[in-house]
């Protein structure tokens, strides 16, 4: 079976990024025969105004950015706890509504999932965390000009998706989920814009 690849952002504040994300990262431990590049994104870069400080050299960003370069370190220096890691930040804001600003809160999240917290706090105030995030934002943007989580990047098409469900550990809904979206993006640039009137309740 051929490998796929294709990029997906993230920015862990976005609850469409959780949904796609946990899709993605479902189907690749069902086994999904993909070859992913998790991008990370700056939601707060985004809605800096023009000719204003960017957020990686704005020392009051600092806090916002705490939880992402985390999982910058973790995906690059942990790379078999990223998978978990990462769906557990997602969890800890999203489902238990923590402050991933709070670097106790990120602590926690680390240790929980069997990272050395102080080894990834390290690495941060190293400062090359916040350089890989920079140059994540920064090559989306350029390349795909990416405005939002979760940007899907497949070959030389990009499009913003928002999937509504989770896959709630269905590996086989995940992949499915996610090879649609992937088709989509990478196989239809005729279809610029699809969006339902209406919403399933």
């Amino acid at each position: 079976m051929a490998t796929t690849e294709f990029a997906v952002n993230w920015d862990y504040r976005c609850p469409f990024a959780r949904n796609a994300h946990e899709h993605v990262v479902t189907a690749l431990q069902a086994g999904a025969p993909w070859r992913v590049e998790f991008t990370p994104f700056s939601l707060s870069q985004v809605h800096v105004p023009e000719g204003g400080t960017d957020v990686w050299d704005d020392p009051s960003k600092a806090r916002d950015l705490l939880a992402m370069q985390a999982g910058i370190v973790v995906r690059d220096q942990f790379p078999d706890r990223f998978f978990d890691t990462h769906l557990a930040l997602f969890r800890a804001r999203h489902d238990e509504s923590l402050d991933l600003r709070d670097e106790a809160v990120v602590r926690e999240v680390l240790s929980r999932g069997g990272v050395d917290a102080d080894a990834v706090m390290t690495a941060i105030a190293e400062g090359w965390p916040m350089e890989q995030f920079r140059k994540g934002h920064e090559w989306s943007v350029s390349e795909y000009e990416a405005w939002g989580v979760p940007t899907f990047m497949v070959g030389d098409r990009a499009a913003f998706v928002r999937i509504m469900t989770r896959p709630a550990g269905d590996g086989e809904l995940a992949q499915t989920t996610v090879a649609r979206v992937v088709d989509a993006v990478g196989g239809w640039p005729e279809i610029n814009e699809l969006k339902h009137t209406t919403l399933s309740r």
